[in-house]
């Protein structure tokens, strides 16, 4: 989903301009969620550089392929925030279910 061209037109019904920066905060919410689930001891510090080195390496993919993606500051501000919500998230559920 991150290295696809995506076509961000009204075909669909769904389809809507900037629903690439929705499909990269959803992307990475969901990845920042599961990965403290799967390492709940990670300090903040680890979790955040291992976070957005992979964000990063995904914008660098994106220009290298050539495949119609290019590298947009605002896409990394979406996964950052994204991953961002998914920590907090885990957080709460963990501090209020567990």
């Amino acid at each position: 989903m991150l290295l696809k061209p995506g076509e961000e037109n009204h075909e669909y019904w769904f389809m809507f301009q900037g629903i690439d920066k929705l499909l990269h905060f959803s992307i990475f919410a969901a990845l920042g969620f599961f990965f403290m689930a799967a390492f709940p001891k990670i300090k903040f510090y680890y979790f955040i550089q291992i976070i957005l080195i992979y964000a990063f390496l995904t914008e660098i993919l994106q220009e290298e392929m050539g495949l119609g993606r290019s590298m947009e500051t605002l896409d990394v501000i979406a996964d950052t925030i994204g991953c961002l919500i998914g920590y907090f998230t885990y957080k709460l559920v963990v501090k209020r279910f567990f």
